[in-house]
């Protein structure tokens, strides 16, 4: 018994003809009867009902064309995954962003990738790390890239660290702070604050800060676009990454604040970028060459991150 003859045996039942069938797997009909009375002698049965006008397979006959169905289609699925992992040509990998990366990092990596694998399909979900780690838990995504201090402590999660990207509190031209010669964190937090989610080790932070309990800022969305027009058109003080807001910071549309007492903690209010994934999970070819694609970009010389890497 081998594939070839399941696979012919399958065409039998598929144009129920023996003459049809040969015709269909490009061999004679007495070859191809002789390979289904071969495959009749290894099982020692009848497989098919040739008294029966349709030649319907026989119970024995549907057992047997149950399992070749399952063992055609697993050598098709195992042929092609090898043809992925080797040449890359074909396949797709869904993969996550938090708005921070997917900024600049990942869209140059995603081009990157898309030259040198043209053929792979890639499907990117932005989102908040919250969120993402459930599509994770529901292997709707591979990986995602967004600040690993949730996960890393997580033995359900595996990451990978990649460079920081430093974050700025930030106002609108004209904002009344801006008229002090020095700012405390007293001054921050006597107006609203807009970020995007914070992970809940930043949250304790500005809590400390602040002298509260807890602390949840006045704003909390993903989309940087909205979260600028929000902070030029009022009072509220901004909190995101510097690279998200490099435009309006150049144009001087909005100003990056300093705080005299902050210097040492405004490290700890950084992303802390990283890939993440499920432990003990394997990942794809594609994923691993985008996540190489990543890597590629941190790497380039000219990219406006710190130079450090948080461990």
């Amino acid at each position: 018994m081998d594939l070839r003859q399941l696979r012919y045996f399958i065409a039998l039942n598929e144009h129920r003809s023996f003459v049809r069938a040969a015709d269909a797997m490009g061999i004679t009909q007495p070859a191809f009867s002789r390979s289904i009375q071969g495959l009749e002698q290894e099982f020692g049965c009848v497989l098919v009902d040739r008294a029966h006008k349709d030649l319907r397979p026989t119970p024995e006959g549907e057992v047997v064309l149950q399992h070749a169905l399952s063992l055609v289609q697993g050598a098709a699925r195992l042929s092609h995954e090898v043809t992925c992992m080797t040449k890359l040509d074909a396949g797709e990998v869904r993969f996550g962003s938090d708005a921070v990366a997917a900024v600049n990092l990942v869209p140059q990596a995603m081009a990157r990738f898309i030259t040198a694998y043209p053929k792979v399909r890639s499907a990117l979900q932005v989102d908040n790390w919250e969120r993402l780690g459930h599509s994770l838990n529901r292997e709707e995504i591979e990986f995602f890239i967004a600040d690993v201090r949730h996960f890393e402590a997580d033995p359900n999660f595996r990451t990978q660290t990649l460079m920081p990207r430093r974050s700025v509190f930030f106002c609108r031209a004209g904002h009344p702070l801006l008229a002090k010669d020095s700012l405390s964190t007293n001054d921050l937090f006597d107006y609203p604050l807009a970020t995007p989610l914070i992970a809940p080790g930043i949250r304790k932070l500005l809590a400390n800060l602040s002298g509260r309990i807890d602390f949840a800022p006045a704003i909390e969305l993903e989309q940087f676009t909205a979260l600028a027009s929000i902070v030029r058109q009022s009072d509220t003080i901004g909190l995101g990454a510097e690279e998200a807001f490099v435009d309006s910071l150049a144009s001087g549309e909005l100003k990056a604040l300093h705080w005299r007492n902050l210097p040492h903690t405004l490290d700890s209010l950084n992303n802390r970028c990283g890939v993440i994934s499920r432990a003990g999970g394997r990942l794809s070819p594609a994923a691993k060459a985008l996540i190489e694609s990543l890597r590629a970009v941190e790497n380039r010389t000219d990219w406006p991150v710190q130079t450090s890497r948080s461990h």
